[in-house]
C-alpha cells in the first residue's frame, strides 16, 4: 500500500517559517533532522490529527529567494471554523487571493508559497 507521507517547501528563514505555520495554521514541529555539518536542516510540521507532514528545508548557504515559477502548485487545508480562520488570516494580512464563488481563499507564506483554505 502506498500512502502520502509529506510535502516539501524550501525556506530561507526557518524560524520565521515555523512561526508563520504555527500562527497561521497551528502546525507544530514533530521531527527535525539537522545535517552533521550544519549545511541543512529539515523540520517536519504536523497538525496533530493526521500523519501528513509539511517538510521545511533550510539550506545554510542559500541566500536568494527560491524561484516558485507561476505558483501553480499549492497545499490545501480544510478547516472546521472557516469563518473564524478567514478573519484571523485577514487580520494577519496573509490572504493573497479569494474566490468567493467557490468559497475558498489562499494565504501566502514568507517564501511566497500559496496555501488554499477550504471549508471542511
Amino acid at each position: 500500500m502506498i500512502t502520502f507521507n509529506h510535502f516539501n517547501f524550501n525556506v530561507l528563514n526557518l524560524e520565521k517559517s515555523i512561526a508563520f505555520y504555527k500562527e497561521a495554521l497551528d502546525l507544530t514541529p514533530v521531527r527535525e533532522k539537522p545535517a552533521a555539518d550544519g549545511s541543512f536542516k529539515l523540520v517536519y510540521l504536523g497538525d496533530g490529527k493526521t500523519d501528513f507532514r509539511l517538510e521545511l528545508t533550510w539550506l545554510r548557504d542559500r541566500t536568494e529567494p527560491y524561484n516558485l515559477g507561476e505558483c501553480e502548485f499549492h497545499l490545501a487545508f480544510a478547516m472546521d471554523d472557516f469563518d473564524a480562520l478567514h478573519q484571523k488570516h485577514k487580520d494577519l494580512g496573509i490572504i493573497c487571493f479569494e474566490n468567493e464563488a467557490m468559497g475558498i481563499y489562499f494565504i501566502i507564506d514568507p517564501d511566497g508559497y500559496w496555501i488554499e483554505i477550504i471549508p471542511a
